[in-house]
């Protein structure tokens, strides 16, 4: 026994206790790193709830393009410090801290992008899970009960856990705007991931009719299965604008979930019909161009930057979701051990909807 154990009695109790503390297992990202190097395994404290707090133990997460640009280092956030990723996740509450109203132990439910943003209008720029904050790949977490949803309680785990940013922003840029889907609209969907596959099965279940792109045949069959009216592949068709307004009549679409940005923008603005809304999401095209605004301003259109949603906008989805059996299309899954797999299959674009890892 050292000095310091015999001067202190209770040190050599206390170190011990200390040194068999409770622990999860996590991934962290790295500043100046890129995957798989940079996604690294380690072990944090077991998390334990403050005041209006839940721990989730997380059973299945779901990655978005912005995970690989954080990952490496292209985001507009940078990493300051190693940061546990993703920013979704679901799983059940194990545990609830003092003065919690919203959950008990045992609720199955998921993270919201944002802490908090809980609802109306966005004030300010909320922090969001996976940067700045803390995200969910991790065996258990610690959020605020305002950051938490209940999920349907028809869906697995894994196909909760691709609700909180592709879910909800297709959800925001069709059912929370002034021109929301109504039956007989027309949307159009650019390519196959996570935002476009819900904002079709979303557009579908409101009675809309729904144009669907992609460079994949096979992709667009399977999009063509999910309720897709008409389906283009822009690699044949490189003026994909053109064909759209032949299959509308040379009315264009009310709607357009425009994933590529700054690069696929005109097209887009060519594709949309008077009165119509472009919902901007991301930039898969690129992020600089040279934009005519001009047949957007003919028309009478609406560009409409979206950035994920609120957690009444969640709950909102989620019902919505109940009512319709909607299931979200997980294209493929991955188990803890195989994050880095999983980061390389969303960088492959080898995929239709989510990407998955299990917990």
């Amino acid at each position: 026994m050292s000095a310091l154990e015999k001067a202190l009695p209770g040190f050599a109790k206390t170190a011990r206790a200390h040194a068999t503390l409770a622990t999860v297992q996590v991934y962290e990202v790295h500043p100046g790193s890129t995957p798989p190097g940079g996604l690294r395994r380690a072990a944090r404290p077991d998390p334990q709830p403050g005041p209006h707090e839940v721990v989730i133990r997380v059973r299945a997460t779901s990655l978005n393009y912005r995970d690989h640009m954080i990952a490496n280092g292209q985001y507009f956030t940078p990493l300051t410090r190693p940061t546990i990723p993703l920013s979704d996740g679901a799983g059940e509450v194990t545990a609830v801290g003092a003065g919690v109203t919203r959950f008990q132990k045992g609720d199955r439910v998921a993270g919201t992008f944002f802490q908090v943003w809980f609802d109306g209008p966005p004030s300010r720029r909320h922090p969001a899970l996976g940067v700045p904050l803390d995200g969910m790949l991790a065996e258990s977490v610690v959020l605020h009960e305002q950051g938490v949803v209940r999920i349907p309680d028809h869906l697995s785990f894994e196909e909760a856990a691709t609700l909180p940013c592709a879910g909800v922003t297709a959800w925001n840029a069709l059912m929370f705007s002034g021109a929301r889907v109504k039956p007989g609209d027309t949307v159009l969907c650019l390519g196959t991931g996570g935002v476009s596959m819900f904002g079709l099965q979303f557009a579908v279940a409101a009675g809309a009719r729904v144009i669907v792109t992609s460079s994949s045949d096979e992709k667009l069959e399977l999009a063509a299965g999910l309720g897709a009216s008409n389906v283009i592949n822009y690699k044949r068709t490189p003026e994909w604008e053109k064909e759209v307004a032949r299959l509308t009549g040379g009315r264009g679409v009310e709607h357009i979930l425009e994933i590529g940005g700054a690069g696929s923008l005109n097209r887009s603005f060519e594709s949309l019909g008077f009165g119509g809304q472009v919902a901007l999401i991301g930039f898969l095209a690129g992020q600089a161009a040279t934009i005519n605004p001009i047949p957007l301003m003919m028309k009478g259109g609406c560009l409409r930057g979206i950035g994920v949603g609120s957690t009444a906008m969640f709950e909102a989805m989620n019902q919505a979701i109940a009512v319709n059996q909607i299931k979200p299309i997980v294209g493929k899954v991955f188990c803890f051990e195989q994050a880095a797999e999983a980061y390389a299959c969303l960088a492959s674009g080898d995929f239709v909807g989510k990407v998955v890892i299990t917990v």
